[in-house]
């Protein structure tokens, strides 16, 4: 279906938002499932595996800290400052993003719920405190000088293919604990106040809006169950299927960058 099918399906309503990596991957970060992951596949780093074992540590921050530098860098891109916009103009609810890249706050959404936290913290596993990833770069390239300067091709949530990382040193938190990004690895529970969060933004709505995602993950696919359930219009916009097209409304095949300003005209 037309951008025009997706504008008439909103007209006159204020909707939730839900955005997944294709947002990401119109700004330069590889995605896990969308065209073409299947030549690169790869297995995300698991929970459990990275609590329990040292090397998977620092396997996990060596090649972060090479592929840190990807996220920083990357800018919004059109359809992040769409959705700003929308949210500008009074027209949503907020925004539910499966994406740890802030790029959303970035462009500017202020009401935004990130079910699966953010690359630019870290936690530590024993005392909760929060600190910023640009800190801890500077500590991990001073304790791996290296790593400083590294070259590798770059995969999904800020990591890179390297392989030499036995030697890698990581340092601790103050407390002396255990140093992880504060994001949802496989494996790992969202917070049952995130999505507490994100459910009220969407029985807030009047229509959700799902965005570059092909909802393979459960976490954001329970958000487009529940409004089938409610009954609130659906529009999809994504490049190739996604799970929740059973549910829309309406569906446009297309790279979000190109359809969300284009609904933004519209609305």
């Amino acid at each position: 279906m037309s951008v025009d099918a997706l504008a008439e399906l909103f007209e006159g309503r204020r909707i939730a938002v839900l955005t997944g990596a294709g947002l990401s991957t119109a700004s330069g970060i590889p995605d896990y499932r969308g065209p073409g992951t299947l030549a690169r596949a790869r297995n995300p780093i698991q929970y459990r595996e990275f609590v329990d074992s040292d090397a998977t540590r620092r396997r996990y921050w060596a090649r972060s800290t090479v592929g840190w530098q990807r996220v920083a860098a990357a800018a919004p891109n059109l359809a992040h400052r769409a959705l700003a916009a929308l949210e500008e103009r009074g027209r949503t609810t907020g925004l539910i993003t499966q994406n740890v890249d802030r790029l959303h706050h970035r462009a500017g959404s202020r009401g935004v719920v990130e079910l699966h936290g953010a690359l630019e913290e870290v936690v530590c596993l024993s005392c909760g405190a929060l600190s910023s990833r640009a800190a801890l770069q500077q500590a991990l390239v001073q304790l791996n000088p290296r790593f400083a300067h590294r070259t590798a091709d770059f995969a999904p949530d800020g990591d890179a293919e390297l392989d030499d990382t036995a030697d890698f040193r990581i340092p601790a938190c103050a407390c002396g604990g255990v140093l992880k990004p504060h994001v949802v690895f496989f494996g790992e529970s969202v917070p049952r106040p995130r999505v507490d969060r994100a459910f009220s933004l969407l029985r807030q709505a009047e229509g959700l809006l799902v965005a570059g995602t092909s909802l393979a993950v459960f976490s954001g696919y329970r958000f487009v169950r529940e409004a089938a359930a409610i009954g609130l219009p659906i529009g999809v916009v994504n490049l190739g299927p996604s799970r929740g097209d059973a549910h829309a409304n309406v569906r446009v095949d297309g790279p979000v960058q190109e359809v969300l300003p284009a609904l933004v005209e519209r609305l």
